[in-house]
């Protein structure tokens, strides 16, 4: 198991709606500066996570992206399941046929490993992240730098 980039983009991109969330429609092109990830990244992420009802697109001038529910109801876990991550620590992904079609010796080992990944991602919400002071200090000096690049 392990975390790849779309996982970890698209929580920094979940992160960056919730920062902004009373502020209206966030753009793509917003988030891709502050954060430093491409917009056609961007782009293909966010296609996944309104597919999976997580944000909520708005066209025309001011359009731009909402999350779909309050931060406190969106947890890590289901944006990474959103984007089809995978976070199972098992070589077989659940088949038990690791050791050819049996079984291994370390199936149960790494089936509960799997399942703790899960249940800690699903226990921290986007306003879990939001609320903590180091993120806050982070957005703070995203958005001004943000705000001076475009003045």
């Amino acid at each position: 198991m392990r975390l790849t980039t779309k996982g970890r983009y698209a929580v920094t991109a979940m992160l960056d709606l919730a920062l902004h969330y009373d502020q209206g429609a966030v753009t793509l092109a917003e988030i891709a500066k502050r954060q430093g990830i491409s917009l056609s990244y961007l782009e293909q992420l966010f296609a996944r996570l309104r597919r999976n009802g997580l944000v909520d697109s708005v066209r025309g001038p001011g359009g731009g992206y909402n999350l779909a529910h309050d931060p406190a109801k969106i947890s890590v876990a289901d944006i990474i399941v959103a984007i089809n991550e995978n976070i199972d620590a098992r070589r077989c992904g659940g088949k038990a046929n690791c050791h050819g079609d049996e079984r291994c010796l370390t199936h149960e080992l790494w089936e509960e490993l799997s399942d703790r990944i899960h249940s800690f991602l699903k226990s921290i919400s986007l306003a879990d992240l939001v609320n903590q002071p180091q993120v806050q200090e982070v957005a703070l000096r995203q958005d001004v730098r943000f705000q001076s690049a475009n003045a």
